[in-house]
């Protein structure tokens, strides 16, 4: 019966022109194929497909039938001879359909399954998906970049495998994925490689791409976990996706180098490639990814300059580090700690200057471990951040090591002891000694502070104002700090010296401020009790 319905449907469209096709027709010969389909009458519906006089009928209308096709597909993943039917259908659907139509279909289908699931659509219609962005007559960078988008927003949120057990058994079909992505991309890739002009629609189809990579930088490398390096690459899927990706940012002419040490800076632009604010803070981690896979995976680290020094590749990288370890989960964190361990295990004891902790990240990593070493869960990684902090310290100079542990140290012990002892018990004495604390530490501590960050923000405030006459003139500045000069340096370098100065001040007023409470909580709450007592 649903048989002789669609030829009813075709044979009345048959005589009609394609404009004159009606939204009933539409209706009809959709519901018409979805019940052939159902009722098993699918090699009957794959001759009427085949039949050239429906030609342009499957034209206008086909895309209607994808959904239905791909439903019978999963359906009937026992009986090869109808999957073989239905294999057939969709590939006639994708040739004969209108590009246009047919992609938006596609790209739906692919949004509705959640997961496992999303995996078997995914690979299912990505051949579909990149022949008809093939096809499409114009606009091709808006299409692979909606496609990509979409691929990329539903493997985000299948789980990304941990252990070797995991990654094998790919339960979800994250890894297989990732394996066909980089396949269905590479076409795209190859138009823009091998262009002979760069024009206005090449152009956008790169930064289509470029944002996929450092997207897939993000999810899922930042916390896929990698076999060890004497697997082999076809054993390990998610290796051989970051390779790839990599790949990718260098076959389109982004050198990663210059990627990663870009980091930190203001905004981030390649060609027409700009990200604005909210882009960048995401951007961020997809560049602490990329210093992870080349410098401890060791992916494409051949294309680093060898005249790099260890110690400027760890000023590079600190900044990376530092996101790893503002993250909350383990897989990430300890990425940071590798990280770190890499950059260290390369410069000799003692020989980090103390002037490299004037650079923010240089004082928020070891901040990092701290957090590491006392609040993670797992104990080889809490071991692993008190290592790592020691061999920070060891690295550091003499003048490094007493600047670390600063006036930081201090607070940081009153703030325990103030915590763990209370006033009535007063078994380390602290409380006995509050009166001279207060009045010797903490109060010309406030006035220091405050005198120290007026001081820095009519520097930088005067900085700004001459900046404009400064670059006119190529001028260096001079800057006196303490009673002494010190040596000329460019004005960028100069605002960054006091941005980074105030940062350390504003570190050590939050410390501050907690010692503060802390005491005044504390002497409240006894004072209560010693009134309740009476």
């Amino acid at each position: 019966m649903a048989v002789e319905e669609l030829q009813s449907v075709i044979k009345r469209c048959q005589i009609l022109e394609e404009q004159d096709f009606k939204e009933e027709d539409f209706g009809l010969f959709q519901l018409a194929g979805q019940r052939c389909l159902e009722e098993g009458h699918i090699s009957q519906l794959l001759e009427i497909i085949q039949n050239e006089e429906n030609k342009v009928i499957f034209k206008t209308m086909g895309w209607n039938l994808v959904g239905p096709v791909v439903r019978c597909l999963l359906c009937n993943d026992k009986d090869d001879d109808k999957r073989k039917d239905c294999y057939q259908m969709l590939d006639l659907l994708v040739k004969l359909c209108n590009p246009k139509e047919l992609l938006l279909g596609l790209l739906e289908l692919i949004e509705e399954p959640s997961g496992k699931q999303i995996s078997q659509i995914i690979l299912l219609l990505l051949p579909s998906l990149q022949t008809v962005i093939q096809k499409l007559p114009n606009n091709k960078a808006y299409s692979v970049g909606l496609a990509l988008s979409t691929l990329w927003s539903q493997l985000s949120v299948l789980p990304v495998p941990y252990a070797k057990e995991q990654i094998q058994a790919d339960e979800y079909g994250l890894c297989q994925c990732c394996k066909a992505l980089i396949e269905f991309t590479k076409p795209f890739m190859g138009e823009v490689i091998n262009a002979e002009e760069n024009s206005t629609e090449n152009e956008k189809l790169k930064d289509e791409l470029l944002k996929f990579c450092f997207k897939s930088l993000k999810c899922p490398l930042l916390t896929a976990q990698f076999l060890e390096q004497s697997e082999k690459v076809e054993n390990d899927p998610l290796r051989y996706f970051a390779a790839e990706i990599i790949g990718f940012l260098s076959a389109v002419g982004h050198s990663f180098p210059k990627m990663i040490f870009n980091h930190g800076r203001k905004k981030k632009t390649w060609n027409y490639l700009e990200f604005e604010e909210e882009e960048d803070k995401q951007l961020a981690d997809s560049m602490a990814s990329l210093a992870y896979l080349v410098f401890v995976q060791g992916i494409d680290i051949d294309q680093l300059p060898m005249v790099l020094s260890p110690s400027y590749l760890l000023q590079f990288n600190m900044g990376h580090i530092d996101v790893f370890l503002q993250r909350t989960e383990e897989s990430v964190f300890s990425k940071g700690l590798e990280l770190l361990e890499n950059g260290l295990l390369r410069i000799e004891d003692n020989s980090l200057l103390y002037q490299y902790l004037e650079i923010k990240s240089f004082l928020t990593v070891p901040q990092g471990l701290v957090k590491v070493m006392t609040l993670c869960p797992i104990e080889t990684l809490r071991k692993k951040g008190l290592a790592m902090l020691q061999l920070y310290i060891n690295k550091l100079d003499s003048q490094g090591k007493y600047t670390l542990f600063r006036i930081m140290a201090s607070l940081n012990l009153l703030r325990y002891l103030v915590i763990k002892d209370n006033e009535n018990d007063n078994q380390t004495g602290v409380w006995t000694e509050l009166g001279k604390i207060e009045n010797n530490f903490l109060k010309p501590l406030h006035m220091g502070l405050n005198m120290s960050k007026a001081h820095y923000e009519a520097e930088i405030k005067n900085s700004q104002e001459n900046s404009q006459e400064r670059q006119k003139s190529k001028e260096l500045c001079s800057l006196t700090v303490g009673g002494e000069e010190m040596p000329n340096v460019p004005p960028e370098m100069q605002l960054q010296v006091l941005h980074s100065a105030l940062f350390t001040f504003d570190l050590i007023e939050s410390v501050l401020a907690r010692v503060e409470e802390l005491i005044e909580i504390k002497t409240k709450s006894t004072s209560e009790e010693n009134a309740g007592i009476k």
